[in-house]
């Protein structure tokens, strides 16, 4: 037994609509020609699959039993179009996204799970790298976007715009050492404990760098590959933590209080590669899904009670 799509679909929408008149009328028929293709379903199926009245028309157990597996023989064949016509359409390079690990915890995700299904035709090829290796590369034309910190995007003259704080905060267990604390610097944290990233993280390297020769020595009672699991650790009493500001999400049952230090105070940019498609459509909507993602992420108070230094990149 055969069954045609179009007969298949029409029957679909005339169960639907509840009319044999509006089903043909969604499927640009005549009624006379709707009516004949039904009569042609039923003899074929061999029994009755709608019951006609005045008001319009119902279907039979039958005619729901074939209105149901309809539904999944065209849902199916509709993905299978879909699948077959992906290798039909002309190859298009993935858009390139650059991000510092903070900018990786939370702002790209979001960001891509939004522009990823909004734009199904366009993939993406998203790489963690530190501000000075991102600008490098956005203005070779190697990158289309990136996330960077401050203005070390200016020293090559490529186009940026502000997209959120980034500044760095000290946290600890709800009602810890940190409680009632408005604000301390880096040495007063590094006086207890810590849990932090591991070595080779962009973040832990960039704290690192701004400390220089004279940082204070560190007990780290162990160190992770993840901001979360990292969060998690500083809120369950491990040790205290330095992370981005944003990485802290709202409800946590932990203490946060900003850091004195000049360094800590450091701002996100989104800065856009020299490539010759940097102002196609789709590098734009990318760009427009991270400025959503960042706006979309809570606010907290400023972390501006200090004078902020010149632009440092992680």
């Amino acid at each position: 037994m055969r069954y045609d799509l179009d007969d298949l679909r029409l029957f679909l929408h005339i169960v639907t609509e509840g009319s044999i008149t509006a089903g043909a009328h969604r499927m640009h028929l005549s009624l006379p020609s709707a009516s004949a293709r039904v009569r042609s379903l039923e003899h074929q199926a061999g029994v009755t699959l709608l019951v006609r009245g005045r008001r319009g028309v119902r279907p039979t157990p039958a005619g729901t039993t074939l209105a149901r597996h309809a539904r999944d023989v065209l849902d199916r064949t509709a993905r299978l179009e879909s699948a077959v016509a992906s290798y039909s359409r002309p190859p298009t390079a993935p858009l390139v996204l650059l991000g510092g690990g903070s900018a990786m915890h939370r702002l790209v995700p979001q960001a891509l799970i939004s522009f990823l299904r909004a734009h199904p035709d366009t993939d993406v090829t998203v790489a963690e790298s530190r501000t000075p290796r991102t600008v490098r590369l956005l203005a070779e034309g190697a990158a289309d976007l990136g996330v960077v910190l401050d203005n070390e995007a200016g020293d090559r003259g490529l186009r940026t715009e502000p997209l959120g704080d980034d500044s760095l905060v000290a946290i600890g267990q709800a009602g810890g050492v940190l409680a009632g604390r408005s604000a301390v610097t880096y040495g007063e944290v590094a006086e207890h404990p810590l849990v932090g990233l591991d070595a080779g993280s962009s973040l832990r390297r960039w704290i690192e760098k701004r400390l220089g020769p004279h940082a204070p020595v560190v007990r780290h009672r162990t160190t992770v590959a993840d901001l979360n699991v990292l969060v998690s650790l500083a809120a369950a009493g491990a040790g205290l933590a330095v992370v981005p500001r944003r990485a802290v999400g709202p409800g946590l049952p932990v203490d946060v209080c900003p850091l004195r230090d000049a360094w800590a105070r450091r701002h996100h940019l989104l800065a856009w590669g020299n490539k010759d498609h940097a102002a196609s459509p789709a590098t734009a909507a990318l760009a427009e899904h991270l400025r959503r993602a960042a706006s979309s992420e809570p606010a907290f108070p400023p972390a501006t009670a200090w004078p902020r230094p010149p632009g440092s990149g992680e």
